[in-house]
């Protein structure tokens, strides 16, 4: 604790500050030892003794019992002090203070507060103490003003001068100060090259009249202006890695407003790979601004690049390619041959001695370069040169500087070195801005597109775009033919004509193409346009936060700092996530999933904005840890993240949005028996890596859920209760042991469906760790590791049976990756600031990818939302709708098909572009029912139609008979029916065909004409 007070106080601008004690009720000040270091009784006087009693004053004169000077605490009934004040080494001499460090090393003054004389007293004591101190810290907070520099003075009369490296020094003199406010006194500082303190300083001494001392204060000097000479380096040294580091440093932590000073990596010997940025808005892609590095030392040997940043051992420019096919040395000519030479000669041409050609006769006497340049192969073949790599790999142009003949020249001769190649350095520089440069963007909203093409006729090297679709392409001075292409889009071509001055301007604007699939054309959906300013606000700031160091940003205007600095075993780890809840109830929300084999909870801690209620229309993303109780960093990194979110709520616009939009479930320590029995330091010990069953638990998540879950452990019960519920988006595993991402599946597998969604998911977290995707883990034990990316699927690395993973993929419907946050299982506590710098970056990403992929909601003609709805992705992956019709998943930036079903109504077939910063909306609407009555639509038309036929023929039928009828009604014979009897013998008889049942009755001729004859046939 005390060793991370020291390393905070020398670079923090504090002014004020006071330090609350208990033991007595007494404000005491600097010294607090004095040289003899007596006991007590010696008045130890600062230079800013009158500053301290006054500030010491205003404190002990607003308290009711400190300014009686009497605090009559237990046992030192007699103990005063006058005015409620003491000088601290008066009282008793204590070597190593805090306010003396503070006075000493960090321009701070600082005053020790004891504000009662119990140390530790009850509860309900404490709101009377509240009472006693309130105007006591007001007052005192009073003194402080905020400025670009401050410094404590008592009224009086001083002579004030103002120092800063590389300005002439500017005294200000009979500056009279007054009580109450504070005078403003500003300097402006004429630059010089001649050498200059190396400390920034502001000096107050009093005037002749005054009796007040004088001490030194930290001040920002103003930058020079473009009316005087650049300012020159005076220091030439060789550098040694402590020496630049601390080189590197200072100057950060004095330009900071233009630098920013960040590690690459680490060495085989585990020391930082150092870059420094220096920019208007260092740390920040900004779109449409070049990017340009000098890269030096790369060979040990040769130190002069340690100030001029080239190898060295000749004096030439070589250019790519540095080998060729046959592994010769012969001039091995790239697409770029033009642009390269003309790089190499902007260097060469500004630096006499190399443009010669001859630079290193003595030497090698044989040796030429004409104009100072060669090709690298030429030269001699170098196969896996760095030049090469960066321009078949990447957008970057580079070559190699030569910068003198001997590798480890004099130090002495450095300066020369300088004054040979400063003009060249930055004449190089000036090549970046040649050339052609624009943005790529989508027709339909105008966002730039990632990673689209820009190829140039003729010249066989194309470069992609950047995030907001920009993009910069060196060319050499003529007409080209640039076209513009991306997967999903028509390509553009333009004629452009490139000068020899500034970069042209050529923008490309993209249409989509027209999506087929094989059934015929489908509708491509994207962001439908929406009225919603929160909506687009929201949009907007996750394209914001999914720009290169978007993350960065956020967490550089967050607001109180957190780093974790120890170990909490499950006492306080439990206490620390209460106080969270107690302290933000109204966006957490503490829960039990379980218990473990000792009893221990399970906790889960729940951060949204509404906790505990359901949203189905957002995101829910779950973090877990401790699932091996030998690895806890991940279990630390996991409470602080915690700690950061709820800190910045309604503090931090970005984190407050988050918050807002996305549900945020924390596991913090999984298996809490085993983190019980695990040992710090243990780097490869595997105490504590099972549960106290000696199971280890991710091989206890059953292939058969429901077959076997009567045997799992309860922890393992716990944790699938919670993937069950099928409502999450995004799981992030913290396990130890190495430092990658792995991805599902663990057990072997012939295919891995939405295996691009799953790698890039591990991808995002592994690029936005300093060295994770360099895919070089350097654990000690697996030295020669190699995982390209840092990214691999889990059964590649390490093949087992019943992962978590696995679980959440199978039965969840929940993409996880398993992130390994350090080689050490359990690493000391003094390397946790250094773990949460390295991976914060990478766990707030996680909770802008779960915005991204595919999200919409289903419904049907009459607006009914309709939930359990099957969305079928790329025809493998299955996810269900929510409450309220609502779905989402995570997919690959491209484009990607889409199914819904739902019983009751027609499938629904289309596609959807998935961007990388953005999410996709879909709004699907199910046109018409695929059952009446229960049945499919299919049977019931047809037994429709069928008994629509027979209706038909039956009703035919009819018809024909009541013809039949009436016809005999109106021609021939009618019977003359008597009785109803003998109608019935009739039928009998004719039933059994008998002839004479036509002469037995009685007949009526019916035909049309006048006679009217009755005949009868009698027997």
């Amino acid at each position: 604790m005390t060793l991370n007070s020291f390393l905070l106080l020398p670079n923090s601008r504090f002014l004020l500050s006071g330090n609350l004690h208990g033991g007595s009720v007494v404000a005491s000040y600097p010294y607090d030892d004095s040289p003899t270091h007596k006991p007590t009784g010696v008045y130890s006087k600062s230079a800013d003794d009158e500053v301290f009693k006054y500030l010491a004053k205003a404190y002990a004169s607003h308290h009711p019992i400190m300014r009686t000077g009497k605090p009559n605490c237990p046992g030192e009934e007699g103990e005063t002090f006058p005015e409620g004040i003491t000088n601290g080494a008066q009282w008793y001499d204590v070597e190593g203070g805090m306010q003396d460090y503070n006075y000493v090393w960090a321009d701070c003054f600082e005053i020790t507060l004891e504000l009662s004389c119990c140390k530790y007293p009850m509860t309900s004591e404490l709101q009377q103490e509240w009472e006693n101190n309130r105007e006591s810290l007001l007052s005192f907070i009073e003194k402080v003003v905020y400025g670009d520099y401050h410094r404590l003075l008592v009224p009086g009369t001083y002579n004030v001068t103002a120092v800063a490296m590389g300005y002439t020094p500017l005294t200000r003199e009979n500056i009279e100060v007054k009580e109450g406010d504070a005078t403003e006194v500003d300097f402006f500082l004429q630059p010089t090259v001649a050498p200059a303190p190396n400390l920034t300083q502001l000096t107050a001494t009093p005037a002749p009249a005054s009796t007040i001392a004088s001490t030194v204060v930290q001040a920002e000097a103003p930058s020079p202006t473009s009316l005087h000479q650049p300012i020159q380096p005076v220091d030439f040294r060789h550098h040694h890695f402590s020496d630049m580091e601390i080189f590197l440093r200072r100057y950060a932590n004095e330009y900071p407003n233009i630098t920013r000073l960040y590690s690459a990596g680490k060495s085989v010997e585990l020391r930082e790979l150092y870059v420094m940025e220096i920019s208007d808005n260092p740390g920040v892609h900004e779109a449409g601004e070049p990017e340009f590095k000098y890269i030096g030392n790369m060979h040990g040997n040769e130190v002069s690049e340690s100030n001029l940043i080239s190898p060295a051992g000749s004096l030439v420019v070589n250019y790519p390619y540095d080998d060729d096919e046959q592994g010769m040395a012969i001039y091995s000519k790239s697409p770029d041959d033009a642009v390269f030479q003309q790089l190499a000669l902007s260097y060469s041409k500004e630096n006499k001695k190399m443009y010669q050609g001859s630079p290193c006769k003595d030497m090698y006497p044989n040796e030429y370069f004409p104009h100072g340049i060669t090709n690298g192969a030429q030269w001699y073949n170098v196969p896996g040169g760095m030049q090469d790599w960066n321009y078949l790999n990447t957008n970057c142009f580079e070559v190699t500087i030569e910068l003198g003949c001997v590798k480890y020249p004099n130090a002495e001769e450095l300066p020369k070195y300088w004054e040979q190649n400063r003009r060249s350095l930055l004449q190089f520089m000036k090549q970046v801005h040649r050339g052609v440069w624009g943005f790529v963007l989508d027709a339909t909203d105008g966002r730039g597109i990632l990673n689209a093409t820009i190829s140039v006729a003729e010249i066989n090297h194309p470069v992609t775009t950047y995030n907001d679709g920009d993009y910069w392409r060196l060319l050499v001075q003529g007409t080209y033919k640039i076209t513009a292409s991306a997967r999903g889009y028509n390509p553009v071509t333009k004629m452009v004509t490139v000068d020899s001055e500034d970069a042209v301007q050529v923008n490309f604007t993209l249409k989509r193409t027209d999506a087929k699939v094989e059934e015929g054309k489908v509708p491509v959906l994207n962001i439908p346009d929406t009225s919603d300013p929160n909506e687009k606000e929201f949009e907007t700031l996750i394209k914001d936060l999914s720009a290169e160091n978007g993350v960065e940003h956020l967490l550089l205007s967050s607001s109180g700092k957190v780093s974790p600095y120890r170990y909490r075993p499950y006492k306080d780890l439990s206490e620390f996530l209460r106080g969270l809840y107690l302290n933000y109830p109204h966006i957490t929300n503490l829960s039990s999933l379980g218990q473990s084999v000792e009893f221990r909870q399970i906790w889960s801690l729940e951060i949204s904005n509404k906790p505990n209620q359901s949203e189905p229309e957002e995101p829910k993303i779950r973090f877990v840890a401790g699932i091996h109780g030998n690895a806890p960093v991940g279990t630390e990194l996991l409470l602080t993240l915690a700690e950061f979110l709820c800190m910045n709520y309604k503090k931090n616009a970005a984190v407050t949005k988050l918050i807002d939009r996305t549900r945020i479930v924390i596991v913090p320590s999984l298996n809490p028996d085993g983190r019980e029995i695990a040992q710090e330091r243990g780097c490869t010990s595997k105490i504590g890596q099972t549960n106290a069953h000696g199971r280890d638990l991710d091989t206890d998540f059953t292939g058969n859920y429901s077959r076997y879950s009567g045997t799992q452990e309860p922890e393992t019960k716990a944790i699938e209760n919670l993937i069950l519920k099928q409502d999450f988006s995004l799981s992030v595993a913290l396990d130890g042991g190495s430092l990658l991402v792995t991805y599902p599946y663990d057990k072997p597998v012939q295919t891995v469906e939405n295996k691009e969604t799953l790698k890039h998911l591990a991808s995002v977290y592994a690029n936005n760790h300093p060295s994770m995707h360099l895919g070089q883990p350097g654990c000690p034990n697996k030295s020669d590791e190699n995982v390209p990316g840092g990214v691999i699927r889990g059964s590649e690395w390490h093949s087992h049976l019943g992962s978590m993973k696995d679980f959440s993929v199978t039965f969840g419907h929940c993409p996880e990756i398993t992130v390994y946050t350090s080689c050490c299982y359990f690493p000391s506590a003094g390397q946790l600031p250094g773990l949460w710098a390295e991976h914060k970056r990478s766990l707030l990403s996680m909770l802008v990818e779960v915005h991204k992929g595919v999200h919409g909601f289903v419904q049907d003609k009459s607006g009914k939302a309709i939930s359990k709805a099957v969305i079928v992705l790329n025809e493998s992956l299955r996810v269900c709708t929510k409450e309220g019709g609502y779905f989402h998943v995570l997919l690959a930036p491209g484009l990607h098909n889409i199914n819904a079903i739902a019983d009751g109504y027609q499938q629904k077939h289309m596609q959807v572009l998935v961007r990388h910063d953005a999410p996709s909306s879909v709004f699907i609407v199910f046109d018409m029912e695929n059952k009446i009555f229960g049945l499919p639509r299919e049977l019931v038309v047809t037994v429709a139609g069928a008994s629509m036929s027979a209706l038909i023929l039956t009703a035919c039928i009819i018809w024909c008979v009541c013809s039949i009828k009436s016809n005999r009604h109106k021609d021939g014979f009618h019977r003359l029916r008597q009785h109803h009897d003998d109608y019935e013998d009739e039928i009998r008889m004719m039933s059994t065909g008998s002839k004479k049942s036509l002469l037995s009755h009685e007949f009526q001729d019916e035909t049309d004409t006048e006679e009217e004859t009755l005949y009868s046939s009698k027997h």
